[in-house]
């Protein structure tokens, strides 16, 4: 392994992937692959943009041919799939885009990994393949029961790496994160957009009664958990990456404003969206056990991302000042004008 594939590099964990791997392993080549759709930044990588083992290149994981020339010309031995759609909310407005890049961009991968013989090929998931548990913990082997379609799509995407391991013997291996949070994360997200709209004193969208529960891992210790699965995972294997942090939905935002100094008066409860899965959990025993432990404690991870975000308005303005406010208008203004003092 010397020469790594980072795809969706630019985006919220595959940026804070690159960082940790720069700093981590001095023995590697960090090539980051990216499309630059809304949530993918360069801003992301300013600070190593001057790293002579970092490149960049612009493509779409679902172009074979720019997969194939990104491979050949980079000596690529091993790729890490970060490249996705990633959100629920527009997964539910244009669940097309999902599918394009969630699975048939990872085929596309996959194949280009069999044709060159690349060594690995880790795809990073996400917990919510696994659908809502109301008690309990899900296990690697438990089905997976998708409720939106961006899940569905990275459960399809999970499939195709399984099935490329057990068909043609390609060493895979797949990694199952939950809720994570940190620095660079584009502000559609709960945590960055619920900072960003009580620094501006506006309101915070909280979905339904605020009783979902998610379980919340820092970003850092989430590119520590597949950094040690790219190494160190059996091929074929599947491993939870779980916080061991669950918290509702309404603790969450509360927290957010008491960092901020802000009312509660600020949180406006609108209109859930349609087949919100109501609990994940994930039992984080086998990856653990390789090796793993969350370094962060919640509390204080979140505090530091909060004042992360108030020190960089710089980077999240100009996102919220573009795109982002026609997608903000269509997710959320007619739930805010129909909420009680919205």
């Amino acid at each position: 392994m010397k020469n790594i594939l980072v795809t969706g590099g630019a985006g919220f964990i595959g940026s804070n992937f690159v960082h940790y791997m720069i700093h981590t392993h001095p023995e590697y080549n960090l090539i980051v692959y990216d499309k630059l759709t809304y949530a993918g930044n360069l801003n992301n990588l300013l600070d190593v943009h001057d790293e002579p083992r970092y490149r960049f290149v612009r493509g779409d994981i679902a172009d074979k041919r720019a997969v194939e020339q990104a491979i050949r010309e980079h000596q690529i031995d091993t790729i890490v799939n970060f490249a996705a759609e990633s959100h629920v909310d527009r997964s539910i407005l244009q669940p097309d885009a999902f599918i394009h890049t969630d699975v048939v961009g990872t085929y596309v991968l996959l194949e280009a990994a069999r044709q060159f013989e690349l060594e690995r090929f880790a795809q990073v998931s996400t917990d919510e393949v696994y659908g809502s548990i109301p008690e309990g913990l899900f296990e690697e082997g438990d089905p997976l029961e998708p409720n939106s379609p961006y899940a569905a799509s990275k459960a399809g995407g999970e499939l195709m790496v399984r099935a490329y391991h057990e068909t043609y013997g390609l060493n895979t291996v797949v990694t199952r994160g939950s809720n994570t949070f940190g620095p660079y994360q584009y502000p559609e997200k709960v945590a960055p957009l619920f900072i960003t709209n009580a620094i501006d004193d506006e309101p915070l969208p909280l979905y339904g009664d605020g009783m979902q529960v998610r379980d919340w891992l820092y970003v850092e210790d989430h590119c520590a958990g597949i950094d040690l699965v790219l190494h160190k995972g059996q091929p074929g294997e599947v491993y939870n990456l779980g916080g061991g942090n669950e918290r509702h939905n309404v603790e969450i935002t509360k927290l957010i404003l008491k960092l901020l100094g802000k009312p509660e008066t600020l949180i406006k409860r609108v209109t859930d969206r349609p087949g919100h899965d109501r609990r994940y959990a994930l039992d984080s025993t086998k990856i653990i056990q390789l090796g793993w432990q969350p370094g962060r404690a919640f509390e204080a991870a979140m505090a530091e991302t909060v004042a992360w975000y108030k020190e960089n308005e710089w980077w999240w303005r100009p996102i919220k000042s573009g795109e982002f406010k026609e997608y903000y208008r269509r997710q959320y203004g007619e739930r805010l004008a129909m909420a009680e003092g919205g």
